[in-house]
């Protein structure tokens, strides 16, 4: 697989009038956003910086309870662990869609203002295609789709003739980017940095994982977006789930876990996405995770 390394860290500049808004996007569910979600906000939390968190996928609410999980451990263990400011959002219900899309607008515009002051804001998006998700879209500055390694979720991204194994053309979900794309340069706002994760790879290289991976670099080129490395199916995300840890917060915050050659190869697939993503790396060796504002 191609990984295409960052030109720049995803930092806040100098002089920006707001944080870096990371979006966790994929209209397909089951596809490791949540998961990606947290192992962002608590790689950045340990890196020093203040960060906020938006699920627009209120109804799911996998990222709002991992976070719950994660305070909730945090309290009955008496461990200062970092959490970010959260906030959730509910569709609207409105029944007239002028007026639904409206209310979905001001309430994730509310939610930013507050989060104004951090220097980083992760927001995850609902797994189907509605007005959150859209206008969640439309506010990244690097886009996250995590993609399960199979033809059956590459047809996210695009249109794909199985008999012949060649690309027809873009989905409806990569339409969607590149009209939120579009938005952003009538704006006179930096192009979104859209990067493609890979999760789910298999250990054995089986002919259809290097098919999707030779697909995906075409995609990669056509319809402009990054490759990044994702993270295997393992049972430990499962396990921490509960608590609301990462991989990252193993040896600090879960030490009656042991660490196996599974896990530690799991962290470093953690540590590999960070620096494709190209998140800022810290000054000083990792400490656990200050306490946040939320």
């Amino acid at each position: 697989m191609n990984v295409i390394s960052s030109p720049a860290p995803a930092r806040p500049a100098v002089g920006d009038p707001g944080p870096h808004i990371i979006v966790l996007g994929n209209e397909k569910g089951g596809s490791g956003k949540s998961t990606t979600a947290m192992h962002i906000l608590v790689a950045l939390l340990r890196r020093g910086f203040s960060v906020g968190s938006i699920d627009l996928d209120a109804r799911q609410g996998t990222l709002s309870r991992l976070i719950e999980n994660r305070r909730g451990f945090a309290e009955s263990n008496g461990r200062p662990l970092g959490l970010p400011a959260h906030h959730r959002i509910e569709r609207s219900m409105v029944n007239e869609r002028a007026a639904a899309h409206r209310e979905d607008r001001d309430a994730l515009n509310r939610a930013l203002a507050a989060l104004d002051g951090h220097d980083y804001v992760v927001i995850d998006t609902p797994g189907s295609d509605n007005n959150l998700s859209r206008l969640g879209h439309a506010r990244a500055d690097t886009l996250i789709t995590p993609l399960n390694d199979s033809f059956l979720d590459l047809d996210v991204l695009a249109r794909i003739d199985m008999r012949g194994r060649t690309v027809l053309g873009p989905s409806t979900y990569s339409q969607m980017v590149w009209e939120q794309r579009q938005q952003r340069a009538r704006q006179g706002q930096p192009p979104i940095d859209w990067i493609v994760m890979r999760n789910r790879l298999s250990h054995v290289d089986a002919r259809n994982k290097r098919e999707v991976a030779r697909l995906l670099d075409q995609l990669s080129r056509r319809i402009h977006f990054r490759l990044a490395p994702g993270f295997g199916e393992r049972v430990i995300f499962r396990e921490l789930f509960p608590r609301g840890l990462t991989l990252l917060d193993l040896r600090d915050e879960a030490p009656e876990i042991r660490l196996s050659v599974s896990h530690v190869a799991a962290r470093q697939e953690v540590r590999a996405l960070l620096q494709a993503i190209g998140l800022p790396e810290p000054a000083r060796s990792e400490a656990p995770a200050a306490p946040g504002r939320g």
